[in-house]
């Protein structure tokens, strides 16, 4: 969840790293800290909290070093006080570390440096790092003076250390004795190298660099690389030399910048009109006509046989892509009649349902390293090995990031194309992954043959409309949600409801408030309200309802009445030609007026600006809310 960023050349370190680490800040700001190496010393610097406070710090420092290591943390071990801030180094101070994950063994590693006459400076569990590396790091010395060795002594201690770890870890390392490498190691945590002329660099994600090069190179599970000033070395755990070739980014700086919007969330709720379209013109024929029999309508570039004899899903996520797997499991199950299970990934991997036959497991995550999930697949494969062809592993992954570890993890990916999303509270991806499980369940439903030719055609052209709609929305939505900002500003509670297909819409709209603004807000469906819920209730808390016309149109709406009568403040989410909606409800957040099956995509983009703006209207911080970070690489 850390944020890791290095950088070895010929220019300044300093400022690249300050960049970079500014560009990873949505992996963590409870402290931040540089290390360099100048005139044979590791000079390194860190503060509690944002990076403000660190480049505070550097503007009296004015050091022309050109190699560094940069951290932006997620406290794990340990407060988010300096003295716990990287990079760490060893007593000698002339080694220093930073590291994204957890070392589960830290503990017994660090009883056994202790008893050496270790002395520890932190309560985190990277501090056992640097204090290996060092004592590995004399013994190599020692060993390549009688050998004549030409082996790097500092890669050499650091492959040593990482043998001795056990957790998820990205580790980059510096020493001042041998001031011209740059050390890098993946095992279970993001990390990728990037080529410059002459230079190079490294990140926990590529927006930290892409302002310098496009060419990068992934580093994969158990790799550890030499980055040197003639340039970068690959090798495994086992210190075998691997061939690796880098690829080119599509990726340009704009695409991480706010483009004059206040925020990173406004400018990525914007932004979704547009990646509707790209998921429309990556995956749907949008001209598909059942009468020309032709291919199916959607084209995901999954193979039949991921789909044969299928009986089941099964869906782990967390979080937002939670919210989205249970709008997936409404959609596969009424377009396509599949069965199908949602689990929180984290509770997944301890009482994992029976195995079962004939079983799609689908994983989402918008970042692709989210450990949980990543982890409920793993243990899904391992649990499915050596048994007869029908409990075989069957893996799919939906997300943001193929690149990712998810990408390597499972045989079939369908990437979202969202692009970077930079705030915290995800808003582009949710709809990204919407589209996903939309096209997944019209591609199973006509395989399937359980969607009927015209009402696909129905849902073709629904969907035809859906960016422009979602246009029309933001255009409506803007002032009105500002408007109602304001006058929510000092609540303390609310409540969504929704029913059917709208309900993890109103779990998500809960969330977005949650995660932003830190109002506590729940969300249920409407039909639970009396059996509890409804004792919450008074003028002090609002009620958002999503009432779209529909199964549960009704039933909704009457919902909503018996909140209103206890007083609460009804805010509806319906459709712009509802005449009686306002009759009904206190506030209006219209919508188009869509078929209830693709309702959700437009649903959610008022619960989203209603979120946005009362936290900006609080005046807290929008994209980095407290306490989170984008990518949960840590249990």
């Amino acid at each position: 969840m850390c944020g890791i960023v290095g950088y070895i050349g010929t220019q300044a370190a300093t400022e690249i790293l300050l960049a970079g680490l500014e560009k990873l800040e949505y992996r963590g700001y409870d402290s931040a800290g540089i290390a360099t190496i100048w005139e044979g010393e590791v000079n390194c610097v860190r503060a509690k909290g944002k990076l403000v406070n660190l480049r505070s710090k550097l503007e009296q420092v004015d050091s022309p070093a050109p190699i560094g290591i940069g951290h932006t943390r997620w406290a794990t071990h340990g407060k988010p006080e300096e003295h716990n801030a990287h990079p760490h180094m060893d007593t000698t101070n002339r080694i220093a570390v930073v590291q994204n994950g957890i070392i589960e063994n830290y503990r017994e590693l660090r009883e056994q440096l202790k008893s050496s006459g270790v002395e520890f400076r932190s309560e985190t569990d990277t501090e056992v790092i640097p204090h290996l590396i060092s004592q590995f790091f004399l013994e190599e010395i020692a060993v390549s003076e009688d050998t004549n060795s030409a082996t790097s002594p500092f890669f050499v201690a650091v492959l040593k250390t990482v043998n001795q770890l056990e957790g998820a870890f990205a580790i980059a390392a510096i020493s001042a004795d041998c001031p011209d490498e740059l050390i890098v190691v993946r095992q279970q945590a993001p990390l990728v190298i990037g080529f410059g002329q002459g230079e190079f660099f490294c990140a926990s994600d590529t927006p930290a660099i892409v302002a310098y090069t496009r060419a990068v190179l992934p580093l994969e599970n158990g790799e550890i690389a030499r980055l040197t000033p003639l340039g970068v070395e690959v090798y495994d755990f086992s210190g075998r030399r691997l061939k690796k070739q880098p690829r080119l980014l599509n990726l340009s700086p704009t695409m991480v910048e706010k483009q004059g919007f206040k925020h990173f969330m406004l400018k990525e709720i914007y932004e979704q009109p547009e990646v509707v379209r790209a998921s429309l013109n990556a995956y749907f024929n949008l001209d598909w006509k059942a009468e020309t029999n032709q291919d199916s309508p959607i084209n995901l570039g999954i193979p039949a046989e991921l789909y044969a004899d299928l009986e089941q899903i099964q869906i782990v996520a967390c979080g937002t892509s939670w919210h989205a797997a249970l709008v997936g499991k409404y959609l596969l199950e009424q377009l396509a009649d599949i069965p199908t299970q949602v689990q929180y990934a984290s509770e997944f991997r301890y009482s994992p349902a029976p195995v079962t036959a004939n079983t799609i497991t689908i994983g989402v995550t918008q970042s692709g390293e989210t450990a949980d999930t990543i982890a409920a697949l793993a243990m899904e494969n391992d649990r499915r090995q050596g048994r007869e062809s029908k409990y075989q592993a069957k893996l799919l992954g939906i997300t943001n990031r193929p690149e990712s570890s998810l990408g390597h993890m499972v045989p079939h990916i369908i990437n979202t194309l969202a692009g970077i999303e930079i705030g915290v509270a995800a808003t582009k991806t949710f709809i990204a992954q919407l589209m996903a499980f939309y096209a997944l369940a019209l591609d199973l439903g006509y395989r399937r043959q359980s969607i009927p030719g015209e009402l696909m055609e129905e849902i073709l052209e629904g969907l035809r409309q859906i960016p422009a709609e979602i246009e029309s929305t933001l255009e409506q939505q803007e002032k009105l949600t500002e408007h109602l900002a304001h006058e929510f500003a000092e609540t303390q509670d609310f409540i969504f409801l929704g029913r059917g297909i709208n309900f993890p819409i109103a779990l998500e709209g809960a969330l977005k408030l949650k995660e932003i603004s830190y109002i506590h807000a729940e969300g249920y469906p409407a039909g639970e309200m009396k059996h509890g819920p409804i004792a919450l209730l008074d003028a002090k808390v609002p009620v958002v309802a999503i009432a779209m016309p529909g199964s549960v149109y009704e039933k909704v709406i009457s919902n909503s009445q018996e909140a209103k009568a206890r007083d609460s403040r009804l805010i509806g989410v319906t459709p712009i030609t509802d005449g009686e909606a306002g009759e009904i409800f206190n506030d209006l957040l219209p919508v188009a007026n869509v078929d209830e099956l693709l309702s959700p995509i437009l649903t959610v983009i008022p619960l989203q600006l209603l979120a946005y703006h009362i936290a900006a209207r609080r005046g807290l911080d929008v994209d980095q809310p407290r306490n989170l970070a984008k990518s949960v690489t840590v249990e």
